[in-house]
């Protein structure tokens, strides 16, 4: 592993493990008692809904967080997965998970979902 990384490892580590006890609780949370009566019920589901749409947002951190310490491992870290130019250390440690460069990251944002 390359030291230049060392830190930014050991936050993606901590960053995944504050993930996953997240996941644990909002699957706690999901998986819980439903109360017997109507409106709260129909409270209680509107809030799963809220703490799923949670989850799925910590997964995907989870994923990027994954693939961010993956790369890391293979010497790939740090590389712009569009135009295969180095990514600032600066923006890495803003965003550990980044695996576009800012340029290509902003011409993905213009461009929009596809």
């Amino acid at each position: 592993m390359n030291n230049e990384f060392a830190e930014i490892y050991e936050q993606l580590v901590i960053r995944r493990a504050e993930l996953a006890s997240r996941l644990e609780r909002i699957k706690e949370n999901l998986t819980g008692g439903r109360s017997a009566d109507s409106q709260e019920q129909a409270q209680e589901l509107e809030n799963a809904e809220v703490v799923d749409a949670l989850g799925n947002e910590a997964q995907m951190e989870l994923s990027s967080v994954a693939r961010a310490l993956e790369q890391i491992k293979n010497g790939t870290y740090g590389v712009c997965v569009t135009c295969n130019e180095e990514i600032p250390l600066a923006r890495l440690k803003a965003q550990p998970f980044a695996d576009r460069c800012i340029r290509c990251a902003t011409a993905e944002e213009i461009r929009g979902p596809r």
